[in-house]
């Protein structure tokens, strides 16, 4: 429909520029009476004829004034045509230019869903905030909001300079000479410009980058009285976008001055070749003619003059289109396998053969291997930076091992559909992530229609029911951005909720105390027995005192596993659990 209304626009708007003729040779008199009906056909020039009959015809019988009103008429009546197929067009293309970067937009956000987690421990967070915001808006207004004007500009141009040639075989000629020189001055320009719109998103990455830490940190830059120091790292960010902003946006707003500039030149010396082919003494050129070939010329220079900006603006949305690129073509690693099986029990257990893992070639786990029986618990400890969380990501496949595999149920976790393997597998880690929502939303996050009964039942039995009901509007109080409202112990428990209503059959505990103090503890502590209870748990802790119950303990270091066994036996080989053991003190 837009490529319709479209062409039904350049047609008309044709159509309304080449009556200037008729009407100024009607106006002095230099056109002759038509009285013969010419053959109606559909060129051009037999269209004129008819046209030119008409006239006459109304010249005969109602006079030279009638005729004039007609021809001023029928001129409104076709730009009121012209413009409104012209708003036609625009009104369909409204829905495909935002219908496309809402198709962005999710694909952008779907890749983030599916990227494995190591992509984004490689990529500044501040700099995909600008790419999946900035960079999709400045596709919006750079080249969809050109794409339009790139499609019907060149098809306007086209028209014109055919009907042009029709009227002026010499002069058109001349004009497509001239034309391409003032393009590839405007070109030139325009590759300059997308090279710097990419410096100035990437500059604007680095800006979103520090504010985003800013706020995280706002408390250790107050504590350290650091205020002046960040003012001065982010003025010079900020001055260094800014100058880059300038020039791109000069040499943008060059584009149009100067393929106006550009288009007039051409003009002027249009209109001094024409008119000496109209005042020259062969007189090729009819004056009502020339009058018009420059009426329908000047017509040119506007589209022109758009698509030069539309180019400027395209060259700027490219180099955004080539950073979300590079989001959208990332290699999903962990992709399903073809003939992924679906899994929706746990019935046996978990092994781990022989697992090794390496960020980039840095080696993190070593040969691991062990076995998890369902019921049972075994607990992960060490030393820091020793692979015990990596270790117990491997399970729900937030990375998969560089040697090795995992099995569930005697079934490599590579051979089951990640989305399944998941539903099997709860997640409490030490810092408890939160979303800006109710507590009942957090609660329930991932149960589409959950009820407020299973909800409270669940935090009854992680110990949150009391403080929660406590809160202004019970379960429906928003806990602010990443549970802000909400204590260190508080986040935790409705964390454990969260697990308890999934009711999982296998936990991964990663820390879930380790940052309490000695009350939320106690509290989280009861509330994780419960959780644990009748179900499949890994376990990593720093403190000793929350994991003697476990079945089995692996002292992770470096990660190997040096040690393994129940507490008592650790405790009597006098090994680095021992030195843990003492190190700690007990209540």
């Amino acid at each position: 429909m837009n490529v319709l209304f479209n062409v039904l626009t350049i047609f008309f708007s044709l159509v309304s520029f080449t009556m200037i003729a008729p009407f100024l040779n009607l106006l002095f008199g230099t056109q002759q009476l038509v009285t013969e009906k010419p053959p109606l056909d559909m060129n051009p020039s037999n269209l004129i004829d008819n046209f030119y009959y008409l006239l006459s015809l109304i010249i005969i019988e109602k006079g030279k004034i009638e005729a004039l009103l007609f021809i001023c008429i029928l001129v409104v009546i076709m730009f009121f045509v012209k413009n409104l197929f012209r708003y036609l067009a625009m009104f369909y293309m409204a829905k495909i230019r935002n219908g496309v970067i809402r198709d962005v937009r999710y694909d952008l956000y779907n890749k983030v869903m599916n990227l494995p987690l190591q992509y984004f421990s490689q990529e500044r967070k501040g700099d995909l905030m600008v790419r999946m915001t900035n960079d999709v808006q400045e596709i919006q207004w750079s080249i969809m909001s050109s794409l339009e004007i790139v499609f019907r500009e060149p098809l306007t141009v086209a028209a014109f300079l055919a009907t042009l040639f029709l009227m002026s075989p010499q002069l058109t000629i001349f004009v497509l000479i001239l034309l391409p020189v003032t393009g590839f001055l405007i070109g030139r320009v325009g590759k300059t410009l997308r090279r710097q719109s990419n410096l100035g998103q990437e500059k604007m990455s680095d800006l979103m980058t520090m504010m985003d830490e800013t706020l995280s940190g706002l408390r250790i830059i107050k504590g350290f009285t650091a205020e002046l120091i960040q003012l001065s790292k982010f003025r010079k960010k900020n001055n260094e976008y800014t100058k880059i902003q300038v020039s791109i946006d000069r040499r943008r707003d060059l584009s149009a001055p100067m393929s106006e500039f550009l288009g007039t030149i051409v003009m002027v010396v249009v209109m001094y070749f024409g008119g000496q082919l109209v005042l020259g003494s062969k007189a090729d050129l009819e004056a009502s003619v020339f009058i018009a070939f420059i009426a329908i010329f000047s017509q040119i220079i506007p589209p022109a003059k758009n698509f030069a900006t539309a180019f400027y603006n395209i060259q700027k949305g490219i180099a955004s289109a080539d950073r979300l690129t590079k989001i959208l073509d990332a290699e999903e690693v962990l992709k399903d396998q073809p003939g992924a099986k679906p899994v929706t029990t746990f019935s046996k257990e978990i092994e781990y053969r022989s697992v090794s893992f390496a960020y980039e070639n840095e080696p993190v786990l070593k040969n691991i291997s062990f076995k998890l029986q369902k019921g049972k618990t075994i607990a992960l400890v060490g030393p820091s930076g020793g692979g015990k969380s990596t270790l117990a990501d491997l399970l729900p496949r937030f990375y998969d091992p560089t040697k090795g595999e995992i099995t569930v149920d005697g079934v490599s976790v590579r051979e089951i559909k990640s989305y399944d393997l998941r539903k099997l597998i709860g997640i409490v880690t030490q810092e408890s992530i939160l979303f800006n929502d109710t507590v009942f939303n957090n609660i329930a996050y991932g149960f589409e229609n959950a009820t407020e009964e299973a909800v409270i039942a669940a935090a009854r039995i992680a110990n949150a029911h009391e403080f929660i009901s406590a809160m202004p509007d019970g379960y429906h109080t928003n806990i602010g951005d990443r549970g802000g409202k909400l204590s260190g112990g508080q986040r935790q428990r409705i964390s454990i909720a969260r697990a308890i209503l999934k009711n999982p059959p296998i936990l991964i505990l990663d820390e879930a105390t380790s940052a309490l103090d000695t009350e939320s503890e106690r509290l989280v502590q009861d509330a994780i027995i419960k959780l644990m209870q009748h179900r499949t748990s890994l376990v990593i802790a720093h403190r000793l005192s929350t994991i003697q119950h476990a079945d089995e303990i692996l002292v992770i270091q470096k990660g190997e596993i040096v040690e393994q066994g129940s507490h008592q036996e650790l405790l009597g080989q006098q090994g680095l659990y021992r030195k843990l053991y003492d190190l700690q003190s007990f209540d």
